[in-house]
């Protein structure tokens, strides 16, 4: 019998700027800081279980297990589908544009935004059902 998951704890994104992304995860998303690992990033807490590690590219490549990341990444945020409007209008105010609505088949939304590593990175905010 296969061994039972119990969802995502961490989730990594690799940055150019660890500051600027600390920075926009506490502005906008109200994500702490838990751990630091000095130049190379630092563990947020992203909510009731789940971390949401940010490294600096390029800067784990050298460690016991060697992990860096690159390219068009995503990442998206769970949100309790009443606030769907009140993320708009607060994503409005820091002045980061929202690029893309969309309803989905099985029910909720998502709204489609990027961090400040925005050349390839996409964040989303979402309310669904994954059934």
């Amino acid at each position: 019998m296969r061994p039972n998951t119990d969802g995502i704890v961490e989730s990594s994104l690799y940055v150019s700027d660890v500051p600027r992304s600390i920075r926009f995860y506490e502005d906008i998303f109200g994500f702490r800081v838990i751990s630091e690992f000095g130049d190379r990033g630092c563990a947020m807490q992203a909510g009731t279980r789940q971390v949401l590690l940010l490294f600096k590219k390029g800067a784990s490549r050298t460690i016991q297990s060697p992990h860096d990341g690159d390219g068009e990444l995503h990442v998206a945020f769970a949100i309790p589908i009443a606030e769907l409007p009140d993320w708009e209008s607060w994503l409005q105010t820091r002045g980061i544009a929202v690029e893309e609505k969309r309803t989905w088949e099985l029910g909720g939304w998502s709204l489609y935004f990027r961090d400040p590593d925005h050349a390839g990175r996409m964040v989303g905010v979402l309310k669904r059902d994954v059934r």
